[in-house]
C-alpha cells in the first residue's frame, strides 16, 4: 500500500471512520474490497449476493494475497471443477 497524502503518519481520531484513525505507516487496516463484486461479474453462475470479500492494507512496498473458500452445495469430481 503507498502511503498517499491523505494518509495519516500517527494513530489519532479521524471522524467516524474507525478504519482512518490507523496510522498508515504502522498498522494492518481492514478495509472494503470490489474483488468479490469482479468475481461475480465474472461467472454468471455465481449468486453475487452469496460472495463477500474484504481488504487489509499492509505497509508494505507491493503485495498480492487472495485467498479463495468455496462451500458448494454438492460434491464436485476434479473434471467439473476444470
Amino acid at each position: 500500500m503507498p502511503i498517499l497524502a491523505p494518509s495519516h503518519w500517527v494513530d489519532g481520531p479521524r471522524g467516524k471512520d474507525l478504519r482512518a484513525s490507523r496510522a498508515a505507516a504502522e498498522n494492518i487496516i481492514p478495509h472494503t474490497t470490489g474483488a468479490a463484486k469482479a468475481i461475480g461479474l465474472g461467472d454468471p453462475g455465481t449468486e453475487p449476493a452469496k460472495l463477500k470479500g474484504h481488504a487489509q492494507r499492509v505497509p508494505v512496498k507491493q503485495v498480492r494475497s487472495l485467498n479463495w473458500v468455496s462451500i458448494l452445495g454438492k460434491k464436485v469430481t476434479a473434471e467439473e471443477g476444470e
